[in-house]
């Protein structure tokens, strides 16, 4: 679906190619596979297992004990999602229930900006087309024409989705809307109804993962196996003799460090990403609860802290895949041949 968008964006032609056999839009429609390729990726990550989920804990009793009511207002968020359901013996957290709202969201705005598509684009399909051009210009600059032809429906949805889940987690009632109890302060809301979706480890740890997937996927296509190989082990530069065999045992080891560091790249790329949503999300908390009476004051300028980093989240989540999946497919330009002087 961006792909297709980003050519009709930079196209004055119709959408199909004169080459189409007859009746093939009519079989698969634009706005169906936009569709069912955002759902198919945005769905399997938000339906991730909730591995990390906090166990339920019972509601307020008269009988707890003021120390515990004390002990937990001095906390905020819950580290892990809160599981509010059990259909069919299936978990559902609450940080589930958002990422299935942003992807459905994400998916009906697809639908209503491409359900009639026009030459001289208005509205939501302006709008849309604008995004997926930007994307696509961003991506190409750091992937290349060929690359990004392969990886850019991957990388423009998993922007959109990050960007959707921040902002999303932002709305009033996403975590300050649940059971709990009633406390010195007030209500304090200890399992919320909604949790933002990136403040949920599982979720962050899905896309690493699909991304690290895609990775070796794309890197098998581009280059091989012994391509792959010959990046991470292989010694480079022009040396002979003593010198050449030091640098291959030198650059072997490289390698080794290398795979350790691909190894951690799912880690680092969920927690940095959950770490930050989390820790923006317990800032709010705690402005909203540092005066009672200005609760309602204080957050608004964190408020717009917190949307420029959903922002910055996105991208550097996206552009940190995109660096990773260049350096293992980049192909190894052939040196020129020098010339003979005669």
């Amino acid at each position: 679906m961006l792909e297709r968008l980003h050519m009709r964006s930079f196209s004055n032609t119709p959408m199909a190619s004169e080459a189409d056999p007859p009746g093939s839009g009519a079989r698969f429609p634009p706005a169906l596979a936009a569709s069912l390729r955002l759902a198919a990726l945005c769905l399997a990550l938000a339906a991730a297992r909730p591995l990390l989920a906090a166990p339920p804990t019972p509601r307020a009793e008269p009988d707890h004990a003021p120390a515990a009511a004390a002990h937990a207002e001095k906390h905020g968020l819950p580290p892990g999602a809160v599981e509010i359901a059990r259909p069919f013996g299936l978990p559902v957290t609450n940080s589930m229930v958002v990422s299935w709202a942003v992807a459905l969201g994400l998916i009906v705005f697809a639908q209503f900006a491409t359900r009639d598509m026009k030459q001289v684009p208005s509205g939501a399909q302006n709008f849309l087309e604008w995004l997926v051009a930007a994307l696509y210009g961003l991506l190409e600059g750091i992937l290349g024409p060929h690359l990004v032809k392969r990886t850019f429906w991957f990388f423009a949805t998993i922007f959109l989705f990050i960007l959707a889940a921040n902002w999303m987690g932002l709305l009033p009632g996403v975590g300050t809307i649940g059971w709990g109890r009633r406390g010195a302060h007030g209500f304090k809301v200890e399992e919320p109804l909604l949790r933002g979706a990136n403040a949920d480890l599982n979720l962050t740890l899905a896309m690493a993962i699909v991304f690290f997937a895609c990775w070796i996927v794309w890197a098998l296509q581009e280059v091989g196996l012994r391509g792959m190989l010959h990046e991470l082990f292989g010694a480079k530069g022009e040396t002979a003799g003593l010198m050449k065999l030091l640098m291959v045992v030198v650059f072997f080891a490289a390698g080794c460090l290398e795979i350790i560091s691909i190894l951690f790249r799912p880690v680092s790329l969920s927690f940095r990403l959950y770490g930050n949503v989390f820790a923006g999300e317990n800032m709010l908390e705690t402005m909203a609860t540092m005066v009672p009476r200005l609760g309602w004051l204080l957050p608004i300028p964190f408020y717009f802290l917190e949307l420029a980093v959903g922002l910055v989240q996105a991208l550097v989540f996206t552009l940190l895949t995109a660096v990773f999946t260049l350096l293992i497919c980049q192909h190894e330009e052939e040196a020129p041949v020098p010339a003979h002087v005669y």
